[in-house]
């Protein structure tokens, strides 16, 4: 096992299902599922209704997943089954992405039912794939191995959606006879995307064995009393606990950020193509910085880091709501694709640092639950404030930017509580415990 720990071809097969599953979440959850559920599937509703259904399907997604994460997590680490149940929910993504080329206009209520188990799939599967990075990397590289797999997400993700942009931009170029059967085929391309880039993982990526599982009765027994023995454990590692609290709320500001992004700028007037050129900027602009973070976080620290990328999310926020024009937009895409990677890597690598290694994933789904239940709040947030702001008088574009400002909040509240978290402290509580 210590000879997979820090083996380049290793690391590269791990880091290359974030290249693999990223295409979802560029191509599908920030851009065109927005924009296609908003002028396509939600054709002639209301601006703030279309966006209030958009976070009820985000946030029923983030909920089964978030119910499910731990419990998964405490099976798969008792039966050594991480790349079996990453399988699982990788293709359950992989087939409702390609679902959605047949639905018809007008039928949001199917699209929605596909994109939430399309989202079951991506974040169950990411479950599963975080986890392993404990049997990728030393502690003394997680920091940069957790940033290298993102780069490669941005990169890989970016890649594709560059493809599919130029295919709704010029339809014709390749065969299609308008923009929306390019948008409805770039959904298949994210699914084949998906699937043949997943293969190296499956394939080179050894899962690390738990010498404490009980071998005697099912995995599925096993995991069931380790999510409880867990959940009362944590309970007793107040570091790990506090920190779970602190990334529920900032995560929930990112999250929100990526997965509103589009149907905002819609909302307050921009065009689809300018959206689109501001997320490829993000995608492109996210690769090197995700990379630099994890040098960062190897430097001063991966908690500086953090500290670094919810400073600038708390202006962006803030800035977001007094956008006029699209070079702003463009301006904002940018500054998100320096820090979105980052916060995200550096927060992965920091929480495997602090957790018992032969029980990964059972963490991990922990991990994965709380960052599920906080999109569960940011979206229908935006949602609810928005439909409460039209309600009382005001305009469609003044609604939407008085709730944008809402996300700030989070970035508040969850850096003042991850300030108390102390990773020493943590890593003497995980010993204590374990004597």
């Amino acid at each position: 096992m210590s000879q997979q720990l820090d083996n380049k071809k290793t690391i590269f097969s791990w880091a290359l299902y974030d290249w693999a599953n990223s295409a979802f979440a560029t191509t599908i959850m920030a851009g065109f599922f927005p924009l296609f559920f908003k002028e396509y599937w939600s054709a002639g509703a209301d601006a703030n209704e279309s966006t209030f259904y958009l976070g009820l399907a985000n946030s029923i997604g983030s909920i089964i997943v978030a119910l499910m994460a731990p419990i998964l997590g405490a099976i798969a680490d008792q039966g050594s089954s991480k790349k079996k149940f990453l399988l699982f929910f990788a293709y359950l993504g992989i087939l409702m992405t390609c679902g959605l080329y047949w639905v018809g206009q007008g039928n949001w209520p199917m699209a929605a039912l596909l994109y939430i188990l399309g989202a079951i799939g991506f974040s169950g599967g990411n479950v599963f794939y975080d986890s392993l990075i404990t049997g990728v990397a030393s502690e003394k590289k997680m920091d940069t191995v957790s940033a290298f797999g993102f780069g490669l997400g941005y990169l890989g993700g970016g890649v594709l959606f560059a493809l599919n942009v130029w295919m709704v931009l010029s339809p014709e170029t390749f065969g299609f006879d308008g923009k929306a059967a390019a948008v409805k085929f770039s959904f298949l391309t994210v699914g084949i995307w998906w699937a043949i880039f997943s293969i190296p993982l499956l394939l080179f990526v050894k899962e690390p064995p738990n010498p404490k599982a009980d071998q005697t009765q099912s995995a599925l027994k096993a995991g069931f009393q380790q999510f409880l023995h867990t959940f009362k454990e944590i309970r007793n590692l107040k570091t790990i606990f506090l920190f779970l609290i602190a990334y529920f709320l900032y995560i929930d500001g990112v999250d929100t950020i990526v997965r509103m992004a589009v149907d905002y700028g819609l909302s307050i007037g921009f065009k689809s193509e300018d959206l689109i050129t501001a997320l490829l900027l993000t995608q492109f602009v996210g690769f090197p910085a995700a990379i630099a973070f994890g040098f960062i976080g190897e430097r001063i620290g991966a908690k500086k880091g953090i500290y670094i990328a919810l400073v600038v999310y708390f202006f962006l926020s803030i800035w977001g709501a007094f956008m006029q024009e699209k070079i702003e937009f463009y301006m904002l895409a940018i500054i998100i694709g320096l820090v979105q990677g980052g916060i995200q890597a550096l927060s992965r690598s920091y929480y495997a640092k602090i957790i018992p290694v032969e029980k990964s994933a059972e963490y991990f789904g922990f991990y994965n639950m709380v960052g599920k239940y906080a999109a569960v709040l940011g979206p229908l947030l935006i949602g609810s404030v928005g439909m409460l702001m039209r309600n009382m008088g005001l305009a469609n574009d003044t609604a939407s930017r008085i709730s944008i400002t809402s996300v700030a909040i989070l970035f508040v509240i969850g850096g003042a509580l991850f300030y108390f978290v102390d990773e020493e402290k943590a890593k003497a509580e995980v010993r204590a415990l374990e004597k």
